[in-house]
């Protein structure tokens, strides 16, 4: 008897985090708050289990992990262009995002996963054009964050 409460006590416990974990909606735009080719918001803090879900609000975007810029042990994603792409983001840290038609226009976003465990590494990873720019305002308030 007591096994099987217990069992039935773990099981509504897995099913509660699971219903807690929050889905964030990023759209992908030609124009935005921020200027043009952006992903709106381009900072998203979440917990371990919640999902992102890219929406290609104008055409021609979409949205990719860019390499090391994920956690160590975290699956990479890429969605195709004009599509929309809901990921599940299991692994704490930093995951750095790209449209890869746009990179070089600076239309990139970064994902804090509960505490930045790769942030340093992420931040080391060089990039080209004005992606270099948006990343270094990005990591700014990543960093920001870590500290509140």
């Amino acid at each position: 008897m007591k096994l099987t409460l217990a069992a039935a006590a773990i099981a509504l416990l897995s099913m509660a985090g699971a219903a807690n974990a929050a889905e964030h909606v990023v759209q992908m735009l030609n124009k935005g708050e921020k200027g043009s080719m952006v992903f709106q918001p381009d900072f998203v803090r979440a917990a371990p289990g919640d999902t992102v879900k890219f929406v290609p609000t104008d055409k021609t975007h979409n949205a990719e992990s860019i390499k090391d810029m994920v956690p160590e042990g975290a699956q990479p994603f890429r969605g195709k262009p004009s599509e929309e792409i809901t990921v599940t983001l299991t692994k704490e840290g930093v995951y750095g995002v790209k449209c890869a038609p746009h990179y070089g226009m600076g239309m990139v976003a970064l994902i804090v996963v509960g505490k930045s465990v790769n942030l340093d590494a992420a931040e080391a990873v060089k990039q080209a054009g004005k992606a270099k720019t948006v990343f270094a305002e990005l990591f700014a308030e990543a960093t920001k964050a870590a500290s509140n």
